[in-house]
């Protein structure tokens, strides 16, 4: 993959993670459980920080046509896994997910798959030490995502399954 297409691969990449958090902001909304709304506004949170750090990336690569040197190679660590563990704890009367809920579910594992994809392709076409690093990050993060959405729907379809497993519970009585 030439420079040209990494730089088009960037604008796709800024218009998704646009995209992405406008889906998860609207079904935060829609959703009447606690932890589904969470999930979602935690995850649009990070998609928007992931979006201005690929805009500021985007034009300062297109103006010096390389990858600038004074891009910060981290972004902030998505914490979906911890945030959804600490509500399902505190939560006492938790309303079942509906069909949306899970169709949302479904469509944004998709996006997320689709994203840790693209980042991990965009990583592996780079020469650039920091430029595969940086890729090699957010892909890292959009897998993360996608694991906390698939734990999430674990949950809502099967809380008592999920403590079980999450809390490590013995069947033997001990």
């Amino acid at each position: 993959m030439d420079e040209d297409q990494r730089l088009d691969a960037l604008e796709v990449a800024l218009n998704n993670e646009m995209k992405e958090r406008e889906f998860y902001l609207n079904h935060a909304d829609k959703t009447r459980n606690p932890v589904g709304r969470a999930m979602f506004n935690q995850i649009a949170d990070d998609e928007l920080e992931h979006y201005e750090r690929l805009k500021d990336l985007h034009e300062k690569w297109r103006t010096k046509d390389t990858w600038p040197e004074t891009i910060p190679l981290t972004v902030k660590q998505t914490n979906v896994q911890t945030l959804l563990k600490d509500l399902i704890r505190k939560v006492e009367d938790m309303p079942e997910a509906d069909d949306d809920d899970f169709e949302a579910i479904e469509v944004a594992t998709r996006f997320e798959a689709k994203g840790a994809e693209m980042y991990t392709e965009l990583s592996t076409a780079s020469k650039d030490p920091k430029e595969k690093a940086f890729f090699a990050l957010l892909a890292g993060i959009e897998r993360e995502h996608f694991l906390s959405l698939k734990d999430t729907e674990e949950y809502l379809k099967d809380p008592s399954s999920w403590f079980t497993r999450k809390e490590h519970h013995g069947l033997d009585g001990a």
